[in-house]
């Protein structure tokens, strides 16, 4: 199995520390407002990672967190929670706002038959644990305190810039107006934030004798280091992640632990509309409830994801999308002709799943598919590597159906015509078809 690995930017084959216990980490979502389709973009990616290794004989111990405290709108140390905002937004609690859509976000994760994680992590289940991840960050010099946080001295840890390439000159010029003059680097970033007197902040915890609440970056390597030990094997998330979340992240772990994080690094690209990224800020995003309204199956935007590859930027239609719906209901009709007549398959298990192992490119095996026959044993497979539920949501009709078919051919034997197109009309009710065809009819599902 080869991984292109952010962190030496080459394909490399995959070797883990333990084959029994390949530990991964999927940075989750901030809950505030409903997920759209571009964050699901790269969970469908990972949920195929996932698939990919169990088919090829490992063990995943995966933790996936929520973000439900210290995120700031500026992805950074400034501006207001996002929480807190979603709060303001609906008249709740942050604590409502923070159940209301990781319910959402979980609903949304089981329609698209994403593999589940070993571990979910609320991150306001760790505050202790940051606590003394900061203690240890203090005790070996890495911080210092401001007026409104505790900061990590990026200059302290000498390969801080390494793994996005940073340009720090670069960001130091580029900050002359907004640099907060009580950072000894611009790069530097919070790892506590203290709440100042009059400032709206629910989610509160004393710590130093102030109130404050964790910077956004800690609770990845705090969780990190409570479930899985470093360094980990494979860890996850979007590109937009690289610049600051991922490299604050590793120099905080790295810095406290004195280990590796971890040995892999995959990044999902971007998805856009019209070439720009889908943005909750824009204004244009959609959810998977908004597809469904538009007659589109969750399923349907998991296989339009899978015929591209994690590292490319994928631009979304609804024309794109449509012609996905259409592959998904051939394959399901596929699935169909083979509980009516046998199927001799061409395809082929082990070299489907080595072409998935390449760096999980998938798009050659819907390719492969396409282009093989396959029985309902080989689907099932392709249902355990590519999590598309085909077998499942293509159940054989009932047996008033089929007696109807039956009748239906029985019909047009006798020239009754009238009564076939009476049979006819009645599977179209029921969203199916018949094609009658040398071997005699068969059934297809109309969506």
């Amino acid at each position: 199995m080869k991984l292109y690995n952010r962190l030496s930017k080459q394909l490399e084959e995959f070797v883990p520390i333990n084959p029994d216990d390949v530990k991964i980490y999927t940075c989750g979502p901030t809950v505030y407002s409903y997920a759209h389709i571009g964050n699901f973009t790269s969970y469908i990616y990972w949920d195929l990672l996932v698939r990919t290794l169990i088919q090829n004989g490992y063990h995943v111990n995966r933790v996936l967190n929520l973000t439900d405290v210290g995120h700031l709108a500026s992805d950074a140390d400034d501006g207001e929670d996002k929480l807190e905002k979603g709060a303001k937004r609906e008249g709740k609690t942050v604590w409502e706002i923070a159940d209301k859509y990781i319910e959402a976000y979980m609903k949304d994760f089981r329609a698209l038959n994403l593999f589940p994680p070993t571990t979910i992590a609320r991150a306001t289940d760790y505050i202790e644990q940051d606590m003394k991840v900061v203690d240890t960050l203090t005790e070996k010099g890495y911080t210092y305190e401001t007026s409104d946080g505790i900061y990590f001295d990026t200059s302290k840890f000498k390969n801080y810039a390494d793994f996005a390439k940073l340009n720090l000159d670069q960001m130091r010029a580029g900050a002359r107006v907004k640099f907060n003059d009580e950072k000894k680097n611009v790069s530097d970033f919070a790892v506590w934030k203290f709440i100042k007197d009059g400032e709206d902040h629910a989610m509160r915890w004393d710590y130093l004798g102030r109130p404050g609440y964790p910077g956004w970056h800690l609770e990845c390597s705090t969780i990190i280091h409570s479930l899985l030990g470093e360094p980990i094997d494979i860890h996850t998330g979007g590109i937009d992640h690289i610049p600051v979340h991922h490299t604050n992240e590793i120099a905080q772990s790295e810095a406290a632990f004195d280990k590796k994080l971890a040995n892999y690094w995959l990044h999902a690209n971007f998805l856009t509309i019209e070439g720009e990224k889908i943005s909750k800020s824009l204004g244009n995003t959609y959810t998977l409830s908004d597809l469904a309204e538009k007659g589109f199956s969750p399923l349907d935007f998991k296989l339009w994801i899978l015929q591209g590859h994690y590292r490319g930027e994928r631009n979304f239609s609804f024309d794109d999308l449509a012609a996905a719906r259409t592959r998904r209901l051939g394959w399901r009709n596929r699935i169909a002709t083979c509980y009516q007549t046998e199927v001799e398959s061409t395809f082929d298990k082990e070299k489907a799943l080595e072409l998935v192992s390449n760096d999980l490119n998938s798009s050659e095996v819907l390719a492969y598919i396409d282009n093989s026959k396959l029985n309902l044993e080989d689907w099932d497979f392709i249902d355990r590597l590519l999590g598309l539920n085909l077998v499942y949501t293509t159940p054989e009709i009932p047996e008033s159906l089929q007696r109807e078919i039956y009748l239906r051919e029985q019909a047009r034997k006798e020239k009754d015509f009238k009564k076939a197109d009476e049979y006819r009309d009645h599977f179209t009710e029921n969203n199916i078809t018949v094609l009658d065809t040398a071997n005699g009819p068969i059934w297809q599902y109309l969506s």
